[in-house]
């Protein structure tokens, strides 16, 4: 533990940052993990569920949590499996 005190803010500054981003990136698992499940559903659950992805993906890009690249791969990536799924089916 630092002995100054602004060090000693920093800590649990970053403490307190460290549960927020991991929170965002447990939240964003979930929404892409409930992409994942309705795939097997219906196409308009799975287009919501798309949205949702995609809208959290950007988020989580514009506020730090993942690299800008990543999430446009994917956001590309479950495009195609959105597409190319539904295309058969449909």
């Amino acid at each position: 533990m630092p002995n100054i005190k602004s060090a000693i803010k920093r800590v649990e500054l970053e403490k307190a940052r460290t549960i927020k981003n991991a929170s965002a990136k447990s939240y964003l698992r979930t929404i892409l993990r409930r992409f994942e499940e309705s795939i097997s559903k219906d196409s308009e659950a799975a287009e919501l569920a798309l949205k949702k992805a995609t809208r959290a993906l950007d988020k989580a890009s514009s506020k730090g949590l993942i690299h800008k690249n990543l999430a446009a791969r994917k956001k590309s990536r479950l495009t195609r499996r959105f597409s190319k799924h539904f295309a058969q089916v449909g």
